[in-house]
This record gives C-alpha cells, structure tokens and sequence, in this order.
C-alpha cells in the first residue's frame, strides 16, 4: 500500500470510502484495512488522525447524523403544506436512505461505538434513529398544533409506528429499497384515525 499518497481532505476522504465499504460490503466489512485500501492510503493515515478505530466510527456516525438532520429540517419546513401523508412519505424516503439504514446495523452491533456516540451526544446511542424520531416527532407536533393531526393524537406512539416500520421497510436492501407506493401505505394506515381530512 502506497505511503506517500496526499490527502488533501483525509477525514473527509476516509468518511467517503467508509461510506462506500459500507454500502458495498455492510457493517461487517467494515474495517479500517477496508477504509484505507478504499482511500487508496496507508492505514496509519486514519491513525493519525483518530485515536482508534472506533473513535474513527463514532465521527463518521455524529458527520452522517449531522447531514441527516439537515434532511430533516425539511420535513419541519413542509409542515401546513401539501399533506401530512405525503410529507411523512416523502420524509422516509429520504431519511431512511442507503447511508443511514447502513450505518444502524454498524451501531447496534458495536457496542463500543455505542458508549462513545453517548459521550458525544446525550441520548446518542442510537444515533440516525433518534435523528429520524426527533424529526417525524416534531413534524407530528406542528401538524397537531396546526389542526392537521387530532388534537389527542398520541404523537410518541405514532413516531414509534413510523419510525420502527419505516426501519423495517429499508432494512433489507437486498431487492432494494421499497416503492413510494409500499412507503405510502404504511404511513396512511399508521395515521389513519388521527389526521384530519
């Protein structure tokens, strides 16, 4: 493996081949020999600028989960708008992308990545779902205080309905991720009783 190879960006550019490991060869393929060779660097070079392996996750995770949550801004932006249906869809669609359902198995598997992804961030843990439920949450409590969602509406079981079977939709990326159609039926039936027509 070439030593002398430039990064110009490495974290950025370990994150990106990470990403690429992970998506090619899941959670389990993911080592840091996998990242380096995919970087196309030394693998004292992800050393040098992470203290281990799993210091080096833990950023990858808290960079991804930081984009996600731009992602989600969206979703709060398009609350009064369009309908609360279509907007979840939408929504999941875009939250539960190929990155994020990647990295769920890597966290729930490693447990050391876990412990410091809760040092990071109070409640991080489980970083990506909790981006994913604090985003359908609020999106459900705007749409309440709007009149869109009934007003006994119980917004933290309905985020669990759509955050766990949006999970269970993605999960399985073998055939590829499901139609808008499949997205669609999920949050309708979960929604059915409490929004409004």
């Amino acid at each position: 493996m070439p030593t002398g190879v430039h990064l110009r960006d490495a974290r950025q550019q370990l994150f990106d081949a990470a990403e690429r490991v992970l998506l090619r060869d899941g959670a389990g393929g993911l080592t840091s020999r996998a990242v380096t060779d995919e970087a196309g660097c030394a693998k004292g070079v992800l050393h040098r600028h992470f203290a281990d392996f799993d210091a080096f996750l833990a950023e990858l995770v808290l960079d991804r989960a930081a984009d996600l949550e731009a992602r989600a801004r969206t979703l709060g932006e398009s609350a009064g708008t369009g309908t609360v249906a279509g907007n979840l869809t939408d929504a999941l669609t875009a939250l539960f992308g190929p990155v994020p359902v990647a990295i769920i198995p890597l966290i729930t598997f490693r447990d050391e990545l876990r412990a410091r992804l809760r040092e990071a961030t109070p409640g991080g843990g489980i970083a990506i779902l909790a981006q994913i439920t604090t985003a359908v949450s609020g999106y459900l409590t705007q749409e309440r205080a709007r009149g869109r969602v009934s007003a006994g509406a119980d917004i933290d079981s309905l985020t669990l309905s759509l955050v766990g079977g949006g999970h269970l939709l993605f999960a399985d990326r073998d055939p590829g991720p499901p139609d808008a159609a499949a997205v669609g039926k999920l949050v309708t039936t979960v929604l059915a009783d409490v929004v409004r027509r």
